[in-house]
């Protein structure tokens, strides 16, 4: 007869050995870094980084690693722009939301519920706000939650995130509400601004939909309410954001996310990214050693991008023009190949992309002689 010890370890070994494992990596003492919707939506739009993806996964405080390794990433919201988000915010929530309800066309916006979702730790807080969803779905009544909790898992790491409200409607749909403090000027804002805050708002759509799954007459508006400050002024003005595209890229992209515990595996076994116990020259290894998917738009998403750039020029990889580049340069990863490709040191005259650098280095060639004969002798 077997015993319990007979069965094998038990089904949460290999999590609580994960979690040891992360921990090693960021360093036994560092509490680690919440992976929030902004660094979700920057990495579905980079699924190939293994090194962002467990980075993440771990918890490390990538801005305080880059600034180890001497790239510190200048970007980031200034202290000035964090107190004026932070003060437009209690504007639009003020007197219980009821400001954000007009926005939202609800009649009488004080008899709204606005539930308590206090709870210890993250994880009790995401059970908490998954309660107060079912539990509003279940009243034929507005509700508004104040900045409740919502957990995702992302290549097998979970991710607690934390919207700036959910509104539950009386027929039992959820909509996400994303608070920005740049200005809707005319009832137009930059483009590019609400692009970012759509793929951010789908990360909380998709959270919010693994929530309705489990409660009956739940469903996820696909629309967000974005709200900002109206032309120059501090009053609030909204507008309706579709932000299906952007769902289905980020579903698609977190999905196609190598498991954590996978590249974790790979590593050796001394490899560290404490920032408190490791050296620049230790931590620089530590990085090189996980694999990266450079792109320029790394710049204005990932606070290592500084970093992986230098990396990318030092081997002179292609990367470092950019994906479209790249995709065009086929098998060709080097700019040293491509260029000795392109002068007829080196290649398949039969393979279309280095027939097609050669013309364009006959064209370069012919188009600057042209230009010295125009100038005439010096």
């Amino acid at each position: 007869m077997s015993t319990s010890l007979d069965s094998g370890p038990p089904p949460q070994a290999p999590v609580t050995a994960l979690r040891q494992r992360l921990a090693e990596l960021r360093g036994p003492a560092t509490a680690p870094h919440p992976l929030d919707a902004r660094a979700l939506a920057a990495l579905a739009a980079n699924p190939g980084c293994k090194r962002r993806a467990l980075l993440d996964g771990a918890g490390v405080d990538k801005a305080a690693l880059a600034r180890a390794l001497g790239a510190p990433a200048p970007f980031g919201q200034s202290q000035f722009a964090f107190m004026r988000g932070n003060a437009f915010e209690a504007r639009v929530k003020a007197d219980g939301g009821t400001e954000l309800l007009r926005l939202l066309g609800v009649a009488d916006p004080y008899a709204a519920r606005v539930p308590d979702l206090t709870a210890a730790g993250p994880q009790g807080r995401a059970a908490r706000t998954s309660l107060a969803l079912r539990e509003a779905t279940g009243v034929a009544e507005w509700t508004l939650l104040d900045h409740p909790m919502l957990a995702l898992e992302v290549a097998g790491s979970p991710a607690y995130l934390e919207p700036d409200a959910v509104v539950v409607h009386p027929d039992g749909r959820w909509t996400v509400v994303e608070i920005k403090s740049f200005p809707m000027i005319d009832d137009s804002a930059d483009a590019s601004k609400v692009g970012a805050a759509a793929r951010q708002a789908a990360v909380y759509v998709l959270a919010l939909e693994r929530v309705a799954a489990l409660t009956e007459g739940a469903s996820v508006d696909h629309s967000v309410l974005l709200v900002c400050p109206k032309d120059f002024t501090n009053l609030p003005a909204a507008s309706v954001v579709d932000v299906r595209k952007q769902l289905s890229v980020t579903r698609r992209q977190l999905a196609r996310l190598t498991r954590v515990e996978d590249i974790a595996s790979a590593l050796p076994d001394d490899v560290s990214f404490d920032v408190e116990s490791c050296s620049p020259g230790e931590l620089t290894s530590a990085v090189d050693s996980v694999p990266s998917a450079y792109a320029p738009e790394c710049l204005s998403a990932c606070e290592l991008a500084f970093h992986c750039r230098e990396r990318a020029r030092d081997a002179g990889a292609v990367e470092a023009l950019g994906r479209a580049v790249r995709g065009e340069l086929g098998g060709l990863t080097g700019v040293a190949e491509v260029l000795s490709a392109a002068r007829g040191a080196s290649g398949d005259p039969a393979d279309p992309t280095v027939e097609a650098l050669r013309r364009a280095a006959a064209l370069r060639a012919e188009a600057l002689g042209a230009a010295v004969a125009d100038r005439g002798p010096a």
